[in-house]
């Protein structure tokens, strides 16, 4: 076990290197480019859109773009958000959070020809449910099977650690250290509320993940708004600092500006998955009259996580100054959460990590499931869900050493055929993003 695991940090290692992260900002530039700057233009409308609702149901889909964005940032918005932050401030020093910013910018553009192309290339499966998502668009759209049964397969694998075990593991440790629970009683409780919810299909998770996340995402950003107010004198030289050590990296041992720019750029993507595939299986499954509109709603995804909510853990973290003190990860913003608000703050990072880790089971068990229909049918779907449900127990009585290296690699290589899809189909993003300005600007749609 110590071999694999070893082997697997080997290869993580690898596919999350320079190479990987330059690729994944790379195309978010590259699309930026081909869009003319979308991300910025149209934010204001896709805003509108995901939130403002829809005044047609009858478009072709399973839920709306609301409940599929939902979906998306249950499977987003997680540890990342609060562990992965602070790692990289700890590990990159406070300019590493403008790094995670420039990441979110491209990661927009990304995140919309996801969008579009899951939408574009999506099929009713044998249940007369919607599927769709790289696998789908890497067929179709470039006839390229193989490579879609790649991105399937390390799709299917990762959710078991990144999107079930780590997470479930992640809410056992924190409610042992909060409360003095055990973990298997955690677990227990855990495993029945995922298996109720996602035994229901998409539906099902649609209609707890549009309440649960806007709830603890609300809760939490609050709490850090509220410590940034009572702080004001401190946020003008909290930017500052970001943005000086962005491009000094004095603030790393050694003055480290590559280390600063790598551990921005890898969380910033941790946190968002822009580029990963994950998300636009969720959002094939949106009712929509146009590929494009889904797509800006799926955009608005990457905005939210990064620049909102890793923002406000950002400049907490770095308003807080304890970032040079030894701790890390969750601890880190929980110990500073709780300095800058005494009483309620240690409180609100505690369960929005529980929150944050429980939407991003039911999120990626939706992910796993619909790449394993896609390699074995929708009849397999049944056994994925008994099977992940499992695995939520197991991650909170295991170690995940194992777990944790072979996830994070599985969850890397799914970028590689999916980025490979994104610039090879880039011409068609930019055909339909086309067809829907004028499409809007006739009248012909709202």
């Amino acid at each position: 076990m110590a071999g694999l695991t070893e082997f697997f940090n080997v290869v993580g290692g690898w596919v999350w290197g320079p190479y990987m992260l330059t690729l994944l900002v790379g195309t978010g530039v590259f699309l930026t480019l081909r869009l003319f700057f979308l991300q910025f233009s149209m934010l204001p409308l896709a805003l509108k859109m995901a939130f403002g609702g829809h005044p047609k149901n009858r478009d072709p889909g399973d839920i709306t773009h609301f409940q599929a964005l939902m979906t998306a940032l249950a499977a987003t918005i997680g540890t990342g958000n609060i562990a992965g932050v602070a790692t990289a401030v700890v590990a990159g020093g406070p300019g590493a959070v403008f790094w995670m910013w420039v990441t979110a910018v491209f990661g927009m553009a990304t995140k919309y020809a996801e969008g579009l192309l899951a939408v574009k290339y999506r099929v009713v499966d044998e249940n007369g449910q919607m599927s769709g998502g790289p696998m789908y668009y890497i067929e179709r759209g470039l006839n390229m099977k193989w490579l879609g049964v790649l991105f399937a397969i390390f799709g299917s694998v990762a959710a078991f650690g990144i999107g079930s075990s780590v997470q479930s593991n992640s809410v056992a440790q924190s409610i042992q250290t909060s409360f003095g629970i055990d973990t298997w009683i955690t677990g227990v409780v855990l495993t029945t509320l995922t298996a109720v919810v996602i035994l229901g299909g998409i539906r099902s998770i649609a209609r707890v993940t549009s309440v649960v996340v806007p709830f603890m995402a609300v809760i939490y950003v609050l709490g850090g708004l509220v410590i940034i107010l009572m702080n004001l004198d401190q946020v003008l030289p909290a930017f500052s600092l970001i943005f000086t050590d962005a491009f000094t990296g004095e603030a790393v041992a050694g003055g480290a500006l590559g280390a600063v720019i790598r551990y921005g750029v890898a969380r910033g993507v941790f946190s968002n998955e822009a580029g990963m595939g994950s998300a636009p299986i969720a959002a094939a499954a949106a009712k929509t009259d146009h590929p494009a509109r889904q797509a800006l709603v799926s955009m608005t995804g990457t905005f939210l996580d990064t620049i909102v909510v890793c923002t406000i853990t950002g400049l907490v973290l770095v308003m807080g100054g304890f970032y040079m003190d030894g701790e890390t990860g969750a601890s880190l913003t929980t110990s500073t959460f709780d300095a800058l608000l005494p009483g309620p703050g240690g409180w609100i990072v505690t369960f929005g990590l529980i929150f944050f880790a429980y939407s991003t089971i039911l999120g990626w068990s939706y992910y796993g499931e619909k790449c394993f229909e896609y390699l074995f049918g929708a009849r397999a779907i049944i056994l994925y869900r008994i099977v992940y449900t499992a695995s939520v127990l197991m991650g909170t009585i295991v170690t995940l050493d194992l777990v944790w290296a072979a996830s994070d690699t599985f969850n890397g290589l799914m970028a590689v055929p999916n980025l490979i899809g994104l610039l090879l189909l880039s011409g068609v993003v930019v055909k339909e993003t086309k067809d829907f300005k004028a499409r809007r600007a006739s009248g012909e749609l709202y």
